[in-house]
């Protein structure tokens, strides 16, 4: 088996500006079809995953400085006027700023972490169920 080796390069945005929320027809550039918060929603929201997350970690896409700054940008997600798109806000927004320290990045890679951060989302799932 072939070994993989850490991406390279990772587009960012022309600006570090926000995508527009959608109106309806928009002039915005497509990217496969999509708008860029269109794009950026679908990334941001597979964050709430911890096996993803981990995944993220195997393929060393967490020790790339050009992935790291384009999970800074992303932190407009928490901004009530874009989090009101999350589909699971709380897993998200909490993982996407773990995502910000450094040692999560590297204890990410942990089985005994990804498990603990799967018991927490069941846990905080179920207790909204009992809310």
């Amino acid at each position: 088996m072939a070994a993989t080796s850490p991406p390279q390069d990772i587009p960012m945005p022309d600006t570090q500006t926000p995508p527009a929320i959608p109106t309806g027809a928009s002039e915005e550039p497509k990217y496969g079809g999509f708008t860029r918060f269109e794009v950026e929603l679908e990334f941001v929201q597979s964050l709430s995953s911890p096996l993803y997350l981990n995944h993220l970690a195997s393929l060393k896409y967490l020790e790339n400085p050009a992935f790291i700054a384009y999970l800074s940008y992303l932190q407009y997600w928490s901004q009530p006027q874009y989090a009101k798109y999350l589909m699971y806000p709380g897993p998200t927004l909490k993982n996407l700023e773990l995502l910000q320290q450094e040692r999560f990045r590297g204890d990410v890679l942990s089985p005994e972490v990804v498990g603990r951060l799967m018991e927490e989302g069941v846990q905080a799932a179920e207790a909204w169920r009992g809310s």
